[in-house]
């Protein structure tokens, strides 16, 4: 990730729309989980910390990220143990985690296999993934480029990937299903200007009751995904939960 961007991202986590939202719809789906009391939770590629805040409530949790300035971030929170390392070569032994959470980061990776793979090795049998990466290769924009992603998935490719890593899928989902007609539009719109700055309008944070306006949909979709087995059919980013 370019550090301005990597930089913008930690200023704006907190009480960006986007943020709030995916970590409310994170949570409706790890509580349907039966995980046990004390659980041991990997956030695999943590970032800053900050959805460990959360995931702390649900048992240990233990914090994996590359970005040296993430991990000093993420340490001082306070909430977990945090180290620095790569998914591709996870400094734990086989079955250490209950649950292992990875929010947005495999589209980062060049072989998104081989850490799927190493996800698999240090959850625990029976144990549980949740996985979140962007949706459709078609909608490759400007803050894919700023993002360093190396791909966009569907759902079929996320789901097939995993497969191969040994997942087996419980459930798999699209999710920000609501604002993927806004979102098409404005990355269309994208496409045709000449102004590229270096940073993403994706991470603008807009005035208050915008910023709120804009989380609503994906609040709705927590309420959803949390309270009944339904799937939405499309989405700006999928979301699939493996075992």
């Amino acid at each position: 990730m370019e550090q301005a961007y990597e930089l913008q991202t930690h200023l704006v986590e907190e009480d960006h729309w986007w943020y709030r939202g995916r970590r409310e719809v994170i949570k409706a789906v790890i509580e349907r989980l039966p995980l046990p009391g004390e659980a041991r939770i990997l956030d695999a590629g943590c970032g800053s910390g900050r959805n460990m805040v959360e995931l702390a409530s649900y048992g240990t949790v233990v914090g994996v990220e590359l970005s040296e300035r993430a991990v000093e971030r993420a340490r001082a929170r306070a909430v977990g143990e945090v180290i620095r390392g790569s998914l591709e070569e996870l400094p734990f032994p086989e079955g250490s985690f209950d649950l292992a959470v990875c929010l947005d980061v495999i589209e980062h990776l060049d072989d998104d296999l081989a850490a799927l793979r190493e996800l698999r090795r240090v959850v625990r049998k029976d144990g549980w993934l949740v996985l979140t990466v962007p949706a459709y290769q078609w909608l490759w924009s400007h803050h894919d480029v700023v993002n360093q992603h190396r791909r966009r998935y569907n759902r079929r490719q996320l789901l097939a990937v995993a497969a191969k890593a040994g997942w087996r899928s419980e459930r798999a989902t699209y999710f920000n299903s609501l604002l993927l007609p806004l979102a098409v539009a404005a990355r269309l719109a994208a496409r045709t200007s000449r102004r590229r700055g270096e940073r993403s309008a994706d991470l603008w944070l807009p005035p208050g009751p915008l910023n709120a306006l804009l989380e609503q949909p994906l609040l709705a979709e927590a309420a959803v995904l949390g309270g009944t087995n339904l799937t939405l059919p499309c989405g700006l980013s999928v979301l699939a939960v493996l075992r």
